[in-house]
């Protein structure tokens, strides 16, 4: 079984993960051969964060992963065309001759190209999938066509149960959800955590951090919600009897930095919210370890890797209910809370009783690590490498 995994960027660090594991699985399987084409290097917007740091005596150094690939375009993903990126597709497709074809998913007509050359040829084909029914308004010939486009699939990597769900409502059979489930390097993340967190305290009084904090991961742009978040803690600042001990940092960097920084200001919160630069993902443990509870409001968010990242490393975590992990990862109550982003009093609530020991931080960060552990690399990749058995013996 010859199995052609496409992908879009090689920096994708989380995807890089999986496929060593597969790769090693695959490597233990007689016959089976793996291969996968990473179309370009990065994104535009992620350029910053593939070398932006690691350098420093003391920083850590990205992890390499070892599998078999191929870089199509050593330039950004933008810059690669449509044209330019079938040509490519089609010639190592038709060289390899594989059995079944993983694609990204269904919005590159570059892959749709490759996806009707291999269903002429008998050639099995996986989606991947990691549209939920929140992300956006639904319906019109969008939709009709991506029905389409999905029954000539024969199989579907999700991201999550939510992600499944959107395919079973566009008609796919269950059994054709072959994985629910999304996956970080838990060992190395879990690594640098822990290296990390010894000089916790120190770090906090470099930094002029409070001795406990919320930290919020990713980019600074709209659908965050970060301006809910501010206002939200700015609220639960007086509304809690320990909120000179706690503070809020905002670990990232986008187009809204500078109108946070206002609204910092506006809201009196200086002192407490701190803005730090992105850095790469392999750096973000050290960041974690200054923190007490992950946030992540945003009002659309197809999975939410940094929620697996902060499970990890034994944070409880407070998650919109938009995000799609929530129904697989975040047990309200248990390891962590779930809010309506719509409805800013609850996390205003969430965030009040984390400052006022009202939930157990100790309790939630365990469950958190209980509930992460199946969803590690080797876990995915074992789910995937049965997925493409059973959709090529089908």
């Amino acid at each position: 079984m010859k199995i052609l995994i496409v992908h879009n960027i090689l920096w994708a660090h989380y995807k890089s993960s999986v496929f060593q594991a597969l790769q090693r699985l695959v490597d233990a399987q007689p016959g089976a051969d793996l291969r996968v084409l990473q179309i370009a290097r990065n994104e535009r917007s992620r350029a910053g964060l593939e070398t932006a740091a690691g350098t420093s005596p003391g920083q850590p150094s990205a992890p390499t992963y070892a599998y078999t690939y191929t870089l199509l375009f050593d330039r950004f993903l933008e810059d690669v065309s449509v044209l330019e990126r079938t040509q490519a597709l089609l010639r190592e497709a038709k060289a390899y001759r594989p059995d079944v074809i993983n694609l990204t998913g269904y919005y590159d007509p570059a892959q749709l190209a490759l996806m009707l050359w291999a269903k002429r040829r008998g050639i099995r084909v996986v989606m991947q999938n990691e549209s939920t029914a929140a992300d956006h308004q639904r319906g019109g010939w969008k939709e009709r066509l991506k029905r389409w486009i999905i029954g000539q699939c024969d199989g579907f990597f999700c991201f999550g149960s939510q992600s499944a769900d959107y395919l079973i409502g566009l008609g796919v059979s269950p059994e054709r959800v072959l994985v629910r489930k999304n996956a970080v390097d838990n060992n190395a993340l879990l690594t640098e955590y822990e290296r990390a967190l010894p000089q916790r305290t120190a770090q906090q009084k470099a930094l002029g951090l409070r001795p406990n904090n919320f930290i919020f991961v990713g980019r600074l742009i709209g659908f965050k919600n970060l301006p809910a978040l501010l206002t939200a803690f700015a609220d639960a600042q007086r509304q809690s009897f320990r909120a000179g001990a706690w503070g809020l940092i905002l670990l990232g960097d986008g187009p809204e930095r500078d109108v946070l920084g206002q609204q910092i200001d506006a809201l009196g919160l200086a002192n407490f919210v701190t803005l730090l630069p992105g850095r790469p993902w392999y750096q973000v443990p050290e960041v974690l370890a200054l923190a007490n509870v992950l946030v992540l409001p945003s009002r659309s968010e197809p999975w939410g890797l940094v929620v697996n990242e902060a499970m990890v490393c034994g944070l409880p975590v407070l998650v919109s209910d938009r995000c799609g992990c929530v129904r697989d990862l975040v047990h309200h109550g248990q390891n962590g809370l779930v809010f309506n982003p719509d409805q800013p009093d609850e996390l205003t609530h969430a965030l009040v009783d984390f400052m006022n020991g009202t939930v157990s931080e100790t309790r939630m960060g365990e469950a958190a690590r209980r509930t992460i552990a199946p969803y590690a690399p080797e876990a995915v990749a074992r789910e995937m490498l049965d997925g493409f058995v059973k959709t090529v013996r089908t």
